[in-house]
């Protein structure tokens, strides 16, 4: 094959910026073998703050691989969760957190590995086409939603001081009001069926463990049409009265129950 003169001369110029380069590359990798490792952990936190995500993962990775009983190694565990979720490789992210978490469970900082597994899961959100034809998210099956609850759930009840408590108690709140609805979903499912049994147990589950959430009102209704069916005249009339001082506002001297607060159910 022959190049003309100009298309000759741009090969020869890509060459010579893929060889500066590579040589950049080689030469900055030559420089890191030969540095500390609070030499590394520096160069590493500058490319997190200069969003260099997967600058700064190369970095910590080698950091940890080459001096894995330093300090900085064991920051560095925490820095590549947060790196990894940024570059948006959730699963990466995830896992190393359920490391740090399992290699250090009295770490002061390991509230921030369970904040971000959950965080990793809560941000699995329906994509740009579920979102554009605006798919019912609450008859998905919720695997992310309850993983993410779970995670949230350890930090706001094993660390409730934690800088990340009140922000993984706003997205368990969400997450209640989602998982909840799934459930009702489910129940109303079995009811058309005539699976009664079934449909009170998913419905006593939604009230029970979800307490707040809107649809607990319809679990509720639920309950009581299905004990009215099987002819369970006591949970019927058990659900009924729950029900009627919880949303009948034209019951007569209705009193709300004592409630606990729904995020101490476990």
């Amino acid at each position: 094959m022959r190049w003309s003169g100009p298309v000759r001369g741009g090969v020869v110029a890509l060459c010579v910026v893929l060889l500066a380069v590579c040589g950049c590359s080689g030469h900055r990798a030559k420089q890191q073998a030969k540095q500390t490792p609070e030499q590394l952990f520096k160069i590493a936190k500058k490319d997190l703050a200069n969003n260099d995500y997967n600058g700064a993962i190369k970095i910590y990775e080698s950091l940890t691989a080459r001096f894995p009983f330093t300090d900085e190694a064991r920051q560095a565990r925490i820095d590549l969760i947060y790196a990894y979720y940024r570059a948006g490789e959730g699963e990466s992210a995830t896992d190393a957190a359920d490391t740090f978490i399992r290699e250090n469970p009295t770490h002061p900082r390991v509230d921030y590995a369970y904040y971000m597994k959950g965080l990793v899961d809560f941000e699995k959100m329906p994509n740009a086409l579920e979102r554009l034809f605006r798919a019912d998210m609450t008859q998905r099956p919720p695997t992310n939603a309850r993983k993410s609850f779970a995670s949230f759930k350890i930090v706001v009840e094993q660390y409730p001081k934690s800088e990340y408590a009140h922000d993984a108690l706003q997205r368990m709140v969400y997450l209640r009001d989602r998982l909840a609805s799934y459930e009702v979903h489910v129940a109303r499912y079995y009811m058309k069926r005539g699976a009664y049994v079934a449909a009170a147990q998913r419905a006593k589950n939604t009230v029970e463990q979800y307490d707040g959430a809107p649809a607990v009102k319809e679990a509720l209704a639920i309950m009581i049409e299905c004990y009215d069916k099987l002819g369970l005249a006591p949970l019927a009339a058990q659900a009924r009265e729950v029900y009627e001082a919880n949303y009948a506002a034209d019951v007569a001297h209705s009193q709300p129950v004592a409630k606990r607060a729904w995020w101490k159910f476990w």
